[in-house]
């Protein structure tokens, strides 16, 4: 899809803030709401724009401890296996196919370390997994959403 810099302008600002009115984004492009609505309702069906969601803070609910664990895998699992298998649990907030030893890369939160150990566990138990390696995460160094358009 053929996208100008106004759309990646919208873009930018719904990443920033997904309940910005037409108006406020309009006022900022230099289109009317009803031009921004249409903008973003053709990149919705194209499939730019996959949808709207809350993002919510895991420190405000609790789930401050968070690993990366690479899963190594029996010779035939598949990426469908795989996805299935990961959202089974709720600590699983992403699950990725990798390059490299191991065969994917699964994102967990948790309240805690021991919370964090039962998810892991549960995980390993998972038919395929033969085997895990976890990096516990220290600090958060760099967050960001897909870097389009310019700051508001």
């Amino acid at each position: 899809m053929q996208m100008d810099a106004v759309d990646q302008r919208i873009i930018a600002l719904l990443v920033a803030d997904a309940r910005a009115s037409y108006a406020e984004i309009g006022a900022k492009v230099s289109l009317s709401a009803p031009a921004v609505k249409r903008r973003v309702d053709r990149l919705r069906s194209r499939g730019v724009i996959k949808g709207f969601t809350t993002i919510v803070d895991p420190a405000a609910v609790g789930w401050t401890t968070e690993a990366f664990v690479e899963l190594f895998c029996t010779g035939r699992t598949t990426p469908a296996q795989l996805t299935v298998a990961t959202r089974r649990h709720p600590e699983v907030v992403g699950a990725y196919t990798v390059s490299g030893e191991a065969d994917a890369l699964v994102h967990l939160r948790a309240a805690d370390i021991s919370h964090l150990e039962q998810a892991l566990e549960r995980l390993r138990a998972e038919p395929f997994v033969t085997s895990t390696r976890s990096m516990v995460v220290l600090s958060r160094l760099v967050e960001s959403a897909l870097p389009l358009g310019t700051n508001s």
